[in-house]
């Protein structure tokens, strides 16, 4: 299996638009075409759906485009790690930040760090929740901000902040219409979930809010990633609900 093959995936995972996944990678569309079919044949599965007009990820394609961020992560802590020891680096920090998760508030933290501790080198790393427990089991990671506190093993889970319930939709919804949305009215349309197998903690959390529901849901698609998510919502594919976040460590 080639690296470049993996890049390749994410990019048009992540973009779910074969142009645009081209034009992201700076390379033309034709190979990254045949990169795709040839990665499907060497797996021996479908990893898009390609049978309605918009193209979307498999069940498999989300769990290889989970996998591919943790390896491809992995790589690039090798090399950072390793530029860092060349250049003295002694002291780091390595945060993994949920695929899910807003950033700006960790930006700002980040930041204020620098400000405060400007010889701590700081690296990041984009991992799903399931990762992140490993990582953080493995001594691979230090710390981990993630939408959920159910930890194990020793770890240690502390709520940060916490932002209201909101839901996403496209700029073309009846929804905007209102400033504040009822949930009784978001759940009139269809909506876009998490995967209650990608183990990220945004699937129990919305579900814990929907079970108090009176009305019945009409799922339209479940995801495992924050850009899948905002990629159908676009599309006008159903609204998507959002939970207030939590830190792990």
């Amino acid at each position: 299996m080639e690296l470049r093959l993996l890049r390749y995936f994410v990019a048009v995972a992540e973009e779910l638009h074969l142009a645009r996944a081209a034009d992201r990678l700076g390379i033309d569309q034709s190979p990254l075409s045949r990169a795709m079919r040839d990665l499907e044949q060497g797996l021996g599965v479908a990893l898009f759906d390609r049978s309605s007009r918009q193209t979307r990820l498999t069940w498999a394609g989300q769990v290889l485009l989970v996998e591919c961020r943790r390896v491809l992560a992995t790589l690039d802590q090798a090399i950072q790690a390793t530029k860092g020891a060349a250049q003295g680096y002694q002291s780091y920090l390595r945060i993994a930040i949920c695929d899910s998760l807003a950033q700006p508030r960790i930006a700002a933290l980040l930041a204020r760090n620098r400000e405060e501790e400007p010889e701590l080198e700081i690296r990041i790393f984009e991992l799903p929740l399931s990762q992140q427990l490993k990582g953080l089991h493995t001594d691979l990671l230090d710390v981990g901000f993630a939408l959920s506190g159910s930890v194990n093993g020793g770890l240690v889970a502390q709520p940060v902040w916490t932002d209201p319930l909101s839901v996403i939709v496209s700029a073309r919804h009846p929804l905007l219409v209102h400033k504040e949305v009822k949930l009784a009215d978001a759940l009139k349309f269809p909506v876009v979930l998490c995967h209650p197998d990608a183990a990220s903690g945004c699937h129990d959390q919305i579900q814990a809010v929907l079970d108090g529901a009176a009305l019945p849901l009409k799922v339209v698609d479940h995801v495992t990633s924050l850009g899948v998510m905002l990629t159908l919502v676009g599309q006008d594919t159903g609204s998507a609900l959002r939970l207030p976040r939590r830190w792990r460590r």
